[in-house]
């Protein structure tokens, strides 16, 4: 269970942030960023989204969205933070 050991991992400063909740965007989001352009290669109108707990935190949506990515799901809690997030991106997006 990850309740034994993350708590320690993050005190001692193996990890900057839980995984689970924070998405990782230098290591795993280099794959994702090579699969969305690949699969927006193959297929343009491919839809490509994220669920989970990296749906509802703020710096991971707005990563998501600068991938160009469609949609994010997550638990009904963090609605309001996606929600902010991903108005906050395109906001910034057509800021001049």
């Amino acid at each position: 269970d990850v309740g034994s050991f993350m708590p320690t991992y993050l005190a001692q400063g193996i990890l900057p942030s839980d995984p689970f909740q924070i998405f990782d965007q230098q290591g795993v989001g280099k794959l994702v960023e090579m699969a969305t352009t690949q699969g927006k290669q193959q297929n343009p109108d491919i839809k490509n989204g994220v669920c989970g707990e990296h749906g509802g935190e703020a710096g991971s949506v707005k990563y998501f969205y600068s991938l160009g990515h469609d949609y994010v799901s997550c638990s009904p809690f963090r609605v309001p933070i996606a929600r902010l997030a991903a108005a906050q991106a395109a906001t910034a997006e057509a800021a001049p």
